[in-house]
C-alpha cells in the first residue's frame, strides 16, 4: 500500500493497527479517495498476521459528517460496482460487507459528527465505541432520500428506527448507546483509552479462533435476513432520488453544498444551523 494522503497509520498497543480518517478541514467527509485508502488499508491489515485488531476514528472535530458532496461519486469508486440506476447505494452496501467479512474485528471510535455516510461507515464495524456528546443521526432522510445503507431497524429497533428516519434527528453518544447503535459510550476525554483496554482485552484472542466468534454473530443475523434487506434498501434509496421534492431539493447545490444543507436543516434548527438565526 502507497504512503496514504488521507488517512493515518499507527499501532498505539501491540497488535492493532489504527486508521485515522484525516480530513478534519472537511469533518473527515468520505470522498472515494478517502474511502480506497481505507478498505485497502484494512483489508492489508486483515491480511497481516501480526494484527489481530483494527480500530477506525476521524481526526478533528469529528468522526465524520458523511459522504463527500462537493465530489462525483461515480467517479473513482474503490471497486468496480455495477452501474445503473442506485450504483451508489450498492456500491455503498457493497463496502458495508467488505468489513463484515473481515477476518479480524474492527472497532469504531466515535465522537463528534457521525452523520449520514459517517453513521453507515460505523456500523459496518464489529464493535462501536462513542463519546457521550456525540451527535449521531441520518439528516438527508429530510429532503434527499431513506439511507443508503438502511442499517437502523436491525440495530435500534422498529420504533426508534421510525423516529430517526422521519425526522432525520440526531441522538447523542448516551442515547445511542441506549438504543443499540453503540456498545458503550464515555466522556470524551475518556473515550480512546477505553477503545485501548478493550482493544487490547480482544487482541489476546488469535485470530482464527476470533474469525469464527465473529463469524457466528454475524451468520445469525443473516440468517434473520440482514444482508438481504440491507441490499434490497438501495433500490428504495435510489428511488428517493425520482421524487418531485428531492428533484427540486437538489437545485440548491447549484449554489454550493453548505446552501443545500442549511436549506435542508434551517427549519429543524440543528446541525450546522443550530444557534444561527432564521434565514442566516
Amino acid at each position: 500500500m502507497d504512503t496514504p494522503k488521507y488517512i493515518l497509520v499507527d499501532e498505539p498497543i501491540p497488535l492493532v493497527r489504527r486508521f485515522t480518517l484525516n480530513r478534519p478541514e472537511k469533518r473527515n467527509a468520505l470522498s472515494n479517495a478517502l474511502r480506497a485508502e481505507l478498505y485497502a488499508g484494512l483489508e492489508a491489515a486483515d491480511r497481516d498476521d501480526t494484527i489481530r485488531l483494527m480500530i477506525l476514528r476521524g481526526a478533528g472535530s469529528s468522526f465524520s459528517s458523511g459522504y463527500d458532496l462537493g465530489s462525483n461519486t461515480a467517479e473513482g469508486q474503490p471497486w468496480h460496482t455495477a452501474g445503473g440506476d442506485g450504483n451508489w447505494p450498492r456500491h455503498v452496501v457493497e463496502g458495508h460487507f467488505r468489513v463484515w467479512d473481515l477476518r479480524k474485528p474492527v472497532i469504531a471510535q466515535v465522537h463528534g459528527y457521525c452523520l449520514a455516510g459517517g453513521s453507515e461507515l460505523a456500523t459496518s464495524c464489529d464493535l462501536v465505541y462513542v463519546a457521550e456528546d456525540a451527535q449521531i443521526g441520518y439528516p438527508p432522510v429530510r429532503l434527499m432520500s431513506p439511507p443508503d445503507m438502511q442499517y437502523h431497524p436491525w440495530l435500534v429497533g422498529m420504533r426508534n428506527a421510525m423516529e430517526l428516519k422521519l425526522t432525520g434527528d440526531a441522538i447523542d453518544g448516551a442515547e445511542a448507546a441506549r438504543m443499540g447503535f453503540a456498545n458503550r459510550a464515555w466522556p470524551a476525554a475518556e473515550l480512546e483509552a477505553r477503545v485501548l483496554e478493550i482493544a487490547a482485552r480482544i487482541a489476546k484472542i488469535p485470530s482464527d479462533l476470533q474469525q469464527l466468534n465473529k463469524r457466528s454473530v454475524h451468520r445469525a443475523m443473516e440468517v434473520m435476513g440482514m444482508r438481504t434487506a440491507l441490499r434490497a434498501g438501495t433500490e428504495i434509496q435510489a428511488l428517493g432520488f425520482h421524487t418531485r421534492s428531492t428533484q427540486e431539493y437538489f437545485k440548491n447545490f447549484a449554489k454550493g453544498v453548505t446552501h443545500a444543507l442549511n436549506v435542508r436543516d434551517a427549519q429543524f434548527g440543528d446541525y450546522r444551523t443550530k444557534d444561527k438565526p432564521a434565514g442566516d
